[in-house]
């Protein structure tokens, strides 16, 4: 993952390069203050303002410096994204707002330098690392939680099939919860199918070592008020026996977004040390076919019996026994 807390720092004064901000009702007036040869420059890139993402590299005060202009939609109510294709774009170095603070402009700052590339031969060659410097030092930390938080979803989900099974989603459970302090109880094995059998319907067809399991994260105090969070952790989806087309097939692992989601918000209800009792439920299946599959048809022997007229909605059934722990008395350990 990239060092996202590298990226957002607080504002001491340090050299660095000023980014100004206009919008639509500002352009012509800023341009109107800049030096002859700022406006030539300006006038050569086109630059009027209103196009969105739009900047321009003007020098700066020194030889050793430069400012950006950059249009927005709105300079005093900036979006996540505002400061994103900046980001993306600018040469390595330290940049600073020549007004205000960045505010939520801050969070699309540190996700747009965020990197997957594991997976490519030759991965694209990228500049070094634009650093933000913000005057709002309380409001850092919180932003690269967040920003740590969506780089951890987009992973796991843009991670393929092949490699993000049930066990890799546990290991990342696991992960979490021995960075952050917290429990992890996995259930799985003949423990599944006695205590959760829609669970184990839904990945009876998977094959050895991507067997079904329940992945449960606990933090915090007892006697703090109770937060269950479940994620859907369907790592892919065949539809079963009654198997999906290509097309329907084709984004059907990201059937483990829910999963992915929920592992990153306990991250951010942890970060934050919020005062709950955090139980996070993740029933993690690949819905395969298989000669064990479940049947269409089928009279299950549940507690609630349900006939299933399809095997296509049984990930739905199997993440619904993970939220029916409380009414049976979970057969987990709390």
């Amino acid at each position: 993952m990239t060092d996202l807390a590298t990226l957002l720092k607080p504002d001491r004064g340090e050299p660095a390069h000023t980014i100004h901000l206009v919008d639509k009702d500002s352009a012509a007036d800023w341009m109107k203050h800049q030096s002859a040869p700022r406006r030539a420059l300006l006038e050569a890139a086109r630059f009027d303002g209103k196009t969105g993402y739009q900047f321009v590299i003007l020098p700066g005060a020194s030889h050793e410096r430069f400012d950006v202009v950059s249009a927005v939609a709105n300079r005093t109510e900036l979006s996540p994204w505002c400061l994103a294709k900046l980001a993306e774009a600018l040469p390595e170095g330290t940049y600073r707002l020549a007004e205000g603070e960045p505010g939520p402009a801050a969070l699309g700052w540190l996700l747009a330098q965020h990197r997957f590339d594991e997976y490519k031969s030759k991965p694209k060659p990228v500049a070094g690392p634009r650093v933000l410097l913000s005057p709002a030092a309380a409001a850092i930390e919180p932003t690269i939680r967040q920003a740590e938080a969506t780089a951890m979803v987009r992973d796991l989900v843009d991670t393929p099939a092949a490699d993000l099974g049930p066990a890799e989603l546990e290991a990342a459970a696991r992960a979490l919860g021995e960075e952050m302090g917290a429990r992890v109880d996995v259930t799985h094995g003949d423990a599944i199918t006695r205590d959760y059998p829609m669970i184990a319907a839904v990945g009876a067809g998977a094959a050895p070592g991507r067997t079904p399991r329940l992945i449960e994260l606990h933090w915090g105090k007892d006697n703090a008020p109770r937060v269950a969070v479940i994620g859907k952790g369907v790592c892919f989806d065949s539809g079963g026996l009654n198997i999906k087309s290509a097309g329907g097939m084709r984004l059907m692992k990201k059937d483990m977004g829910g999963a992915a989601h929920a592992l990153a918000l306990a991250r951010l209800i942890i970060g934050a040390r919020l005062p709950v009792r955090l139980h996070v439920l993740v029933p993690a299946v690949e819905n395969s076919v298989s000669a064990t599959s479940f049947r269409r048809v089928t009279l299950s022997t549940a507690v609630w019996a349900s006939r299933s007229r399809s095997t296509t909605p049984m990930p739905r059934a199997g993440l619904s026994w993970a939220t029916r722990w409380p009414r049976l008395g979970n057969p987990v350990r709390r």
